[in-house]
């Protein structure tokens, strides 16, 4: 699926890659025992809705699936290079992975990405300062897999509210850090040199 996003004259185009078992593991982010409730009654109705009851029976397999744990799911940013030249634009990328055991839902859209660059105690660069739109995008990511999502900064500054800045970033051999967030995950630091 691809997201796209409009900051500031800028488009952010944002590729989620995921498997394809989001439709079957699906039902295991439910975990409600609610097949439970049906089976008593159905003892006390006439035959014809017992006989009903027997197809809700895969449920309570379902209902005892552990939940998820979105303590394991985790953010990582990195470049698709250490250093880049005058005339380069770096590739920032955010990852998503589950390290748990079980499918979990995750929230991965627009309105919960941040590509964070600063350097030092100067912040340089927010995808949110000028994000045109956010968007829910709620996936099941299965155990082990991951999500990614790549945007393409053009070496520019900017400021909260799409304030307009004129000063660009330096150049030079300055090194600089790449932060991915996804709502209130946020990855290790990526380091890289603008030259």
């Amino acid at each position: 699926m691809v997201i796209a996003l409009v900051v500031s004259g800028f488009a952010l185009a944002g590729a989620f890659r995921g498997g394809s078992q989001q439709a079957s593991s699906t039902q295991s982010s439910s975990p409600e025992p609610a097949a439970s409730t049906p089976a008593p009654s159905a003892a006390a109705t006439p035959p014809a809705s017992a006989q009903a009851t027997p197809s809700a029976a895969p449920s309570p397999t379902a209902s005892a699936t552990p939940s998820c744990n979105q303590n394991l799911v985790t953010v990582s940013a990195s470049t698709d290079k250490p250093a880049y030249g005058p005339a380069e634009n770096p590739l920032l990328t955010l990852k998503v992975t589950n390290g748990g055991t079980v499918p979990c839902e995750v929230n991965i859209g627009t309105s919960q990405m941040e590509f964070l660059v600063t350097s030092g105690s100067d912040r340089v660069f927010s995808s949110k300062d000028c994000q045109a739109s956010s968007e829910d995008l709620v996936k099941v990511i299965a155990p082990g897999a991951s999500e990614t999502a790549n945007f393409p900064w053009s070496r520019t500054r900017s400021a909260d509210g799409c304030k307009a800045v004129a000063a660009a970033p330096g150049g030079g051999g300055a090194y600089y850090i790449f932060t991915a967030k996804l709502g209130s995950r946020a990855s290790p630091k990526a380091v890289f040199q603008l030259n």
